[in-house]
């Protein structure tokens, strides 16, 4: 009975936190949009006549993040999972080391696309 009492306290800990994982999530992907945008326009437009921004491409690049955040979602259940298979202890600080390391990887994660656009200038135009 212990172990039921334990996982219900873990699942609602994490589901506790979910709305600011996604808020997070939705935070970075609008920033590294903008970054991509200022990037990319100032780095590789002028080199590069195939990169452009249009309504389009937006629309689509809002789509596909949208299927990233659910994929991050699906991710974020390992949190619970971890927590219970690896936290023997019940500690506290060890579930929240856990959620940061998953957030701020998560959070991150968008920032690739504009480190990308600037390794492409670098690499083809400098």
């Amino acid at each position: 009975m212990e172990t039921v009492e334990r996982n219900k306290a873990i699942d609602e800990w994490w589901s506790k936190r979910k709305a600011r994982y996604n808020i997070g999530l939705i935070f970075a992907g609008i920033i590294a949009f903008i970054l991509y945008v200022i990037l990319g326009s100032t780095l590789l437009a002028p080199y590069d006549k195939q990169f452009e921004i249009t309504l389009f491409s937006i629309f689509f690049q809002g789509i596909g993040y949208l299927i990233m955040i659910v994929i991050a979602n699906l991710f974020y259940q390992l949190g619970p999972y971890v927590d219970k298979q690896n936290n023997v202890r019940n500690s506290e600080k060890y579930r929240q080391r856990l959620f940061k390391l998953g957030f701020w990887c998560s959070f991150a994660l968008p920032f690739l696309i504009p480190i990308l656009v600037i390794i492409k200038y670098l690499v083809d135009y400098s």
